[in-house]
């Protein structure tokens, strides 16, 4: 391989518990809960689908459908999906809504795999190219820059800056583009059958990787170092 596009969550990194992050946003907003109160609206903003990285809702409101559907292809939309399904949870102050979605988009919300360092890093050394490749409505490099891995990547292809969300391989193709290097040279890797996946229409390898927290997958990026050879 001469090159590899990573997804970002899940993939290379790891959004916070829906319970840090209403946790963090009460405390900025010196809001007190009891105890059972924050874990169960924690559990209710994720049942909402609310947290971006999280798990995806388990309804989403007939009003959110479409702006739902194309969240990624811009700001504005990515916005509004995700405050729209917070506010189906009654918060103490309705101003934790657009506080919950700033909270988001900063590097501490995010942990990285422990093994992603030592993957970009290994493939750094053996001249191999990254591209991160993410369905994203908000820049995400101050994550990289802020945990370190930014000096690992050599371009960055979001969504919301193309208007263009995967599966759409015209996403895929930009990257490897950036990266100078033709589809069938270049690996995917993502934890989204269907999104990452679409990177496969173009002839690239696609490897799959499993979303879970930061703690209970130590290595499973470190297969990347073989495949790229």
């Amino acid at each position: 391989m001469l090159a590899v596009m990573f997804d970002f969550s899940g993939t290379l990194f790891r959004i916070e518990s829906a319970e840090s992050w209403l946790g963090a946003v009460l405390s900025d907003a010196r809001i007190a809960l009891p105890e059972r109160e924050l874990a169960d609206t924690a559990r209710a903003l994720e049942e909402a689908g609310a947290l971006p990285g999280g798990a995806p809702p388990l309804r989403v409101p007939g009003q959110l459908a479409e702006v739902w559907e194309t969240r990624d292809e811009s700001a504005e939309l990515h916005r509004a999906a995700y405050t729209g399904l917070s506010r189906q949870v009654v918060l103490p102050d309705p101003g934790l809504h657009d506080a919950l979605y700033e909270r988001h988009r900063t590097p501490a919300a995010w942990t990285a795999y422990p093994d992603a360092a030592e993957v970009l890093g290994g493939l750094r050394e053996r001249g191999i190219k990254v591209a991160v490749v993410s369905n994203i409505g908000w820049d995400l490099r101050p994550v990289f820059r802020a945990h370190g891995l930014d000096p690992f990547v050599d371009a960055y292809v979001l969504s919301y800056e193309h208007g263009i969300r995967k599966p759409d391989p015209r996403l895929f193709r930009t990257a490897c583009e950036a990266l100078g290097a033709e589809p069938r040279e270049v690996l995917m890797v993502g934890d989204d059958r269907r999104a990452d996946g679409g990177a496969a229409a173009l002839g690239c390898p696609v490897h799959f990787v499993d979303p879970l927290p930061a703690e209970r997958r130590p290595d499973g990026l470190r297969p990347v170092l073989e495949l790229a050879g």
